[in-house]
């Protein structure tokens, strides 16, 4: 591929695809009521999944793409875990059965900012109100720099199982121009302390295309790394929107690694890891060959939820917490985003829903192509059609944009499969937004496709 081809598809700002249609095409037409008959419509037989969002941070990391706020004080925290358990006990009231549990997921902001008492009587409340199944995964999100030995213990006692820790980089100079200093040892501490609580499944975050990286600096970061055996690693560009994230102002854009050396940089990270053993997963995570979701990927298992790359198969995602974007049969639901507002939803005794998105027969037969796409780098048209009672040709000759990732030989077309070369599976983002009905006029609020 020419390097100004890839130069001008990487540049293009793409969704992430974690969901589709994506958050932008919400909308207030789905509310409380309407995801109250949705819970109600949950069978029997469905195991579901929870996603807890704990909105909270010590301090503010500049290159932060979430929803969260700076607290000092704890009365905030214990307020909104608090409000937690109560959204707990209305969705388990609006269901019609007592709920089965495969996977819970506690994102942030810092969700191990909470007392660990405040987390196990969460865990409790969860285990009171649904049937969380004895295998169930149970993952939080981890900043090592202020995790305790009594929350550590804690997460083992509330049957935590893993655990994903924020690395982003090593490199002293980039953690000063991006605000979050993090040494090797406060990470290496905090991964022993969370594998001799029992947390035996360990996850890095690490971000390319900062302030200050170049491609040595990402290599040495990835050489920590392994001295610590993580098993899974996910490796995420930088998103710089400060026009959504007002912190973000203070990294000079100007100073960010161009498209080229962005890729540089990525292609870098996964080749050591590769070298040393892990397997490439998708777009942007990496596992040991033994790891779970290697297994998925092998077995054409694997999935991409508001989380990244999963193995969770589960069709219904709870989203409890301000901000919060859950999914069931029928369509998206996302919480009020200000805490505040989540809050006084929660106090009136009302679902915090405050907008979501009613699923077509359209979009489901073009989320499953972009989610195969996304995963496998493969996707057979005909196959998914005949399931959703489509002809594929109307799909692949209507798109302009598809018909130019083929004359670029970014993507390849058999009959009606589609494969993208592995020399071009950096731009898998381009190839999903080929099939994407709602993407027209919505790219500022989304990140560069490398």
């Amino acid at each position: 591929m020419r390097p100004e081809i890839a130069a001008c598809y990487g540049s293009e700002r793409l969704p992430r695809y974690t969901s589709y249609p994506t958050a932008p095409n919400f909308s207030e037409d789905i509310n409380d009521g309407r995801y109250g008959e949705w819970l109600g419509a949950i069978s029997a037989h469905e195991t579901v999944s929870l996603y807890l969002h704990v909105p909270f941070c010590r301090s503010m990391c500049w290159y932060c793409g979430c929803h969260t706020s700076i607290v000092k004080r704890k009365q905030p925290i214990e307020v909104y875990a608090a409000a937690l358990r109560c959204e707990i006990a209305m969705i388990a009231a609006r269901a019609k059965h007592r709920l089965k549990v495969g996977h819970i997921h506690f994102g942030g902001g810092t969700p191990t900012i909470m007392r660990p008492e405040a987390l196990t009587d969460l865990v409790e409340s969860l285990r009171h109100s649904f049937f969380v199944l004895p295998n169930a995964e149970v993952a939080v999100e981890i900043d090592p720099r202020t995790l305790t030995a009594e929350m550590s213990d804690a997460l083992g006692y509330c049957g935590v199982n893993r655990a994903s820790l924020g690395v982003q980089s090593f490199d002293p100079l980039v953690q000063r121009l991006i605000n979050r200093e993090q040494s090797f040892e406060q990470t290496a501490s905090a991964t022993d302390r969370l594998r001799q609580a029992g947390v035996s499944g360990i996850n890095f975050d690490l971000i390319y295309g900062l302030r200050g990286q170049t491609v040595a600096s990402c290599v040495e970061t990835v050489r920590q790394c392994l001295e610590l055996s993580p098993d899974r690693l996910s490796v995420f560009g930088y998103a710089h929107v400060p026009s959504f994230k007002k912190h973000q102002r203070k990294i000079d854009e100007a100073s960010l690694p161009g498209g080229a050396e962005r890729h540089r940089q990525s292609e870098a990270i996964g080749e050591a890891l590769q070298a040393a053993g892990y397997v490439r997963i998708g777009l942007d995570h990496f596992a040991l060959p033994t790891d779970p979701m290697a297994a998925a990927q092998r077995n054409g298992r694997l999935h991409r939820n508001f989380q990244g790359y999963t193995t969770d198969p589960s069709h219904v995602l709870i989203g409890l917490g301000a901000s919060s974007i859950g999914k069931l049969r029928q369509g998206y639901v996302q919480n009020e985003v200000s805490t505040r507002g989540y809050l006084e939803r929660i106090a009136s005794e009302t679902l915090a829903t405050r907008k979501g998105y009613a699923l077509t027969a359209e979009d489901r037969l073009r989320g499953e192509i972009i989610e195969r796409l996304m995963c496998d780098f493969r996707v057979n048209i005909d196959e998914i059609c005949s399931r959703h009672g489509r002809q594929p040709a109307s799909l692949l000759r209507a798109s302009a944009r598809l018909e130019n990732l083929v004359s670029e030989g970014i993507v390849n077309i058999d009959g009606a499969s589609l494969l993208i070369p592995e020399q071009s599976r950096f731009l898998v983002r381009n190839v999903a937004a080929a099939f994407d009905a709602h993407l027209e006029g919505a790219t500022r609020t989304f990140s560069r496709a490398v």
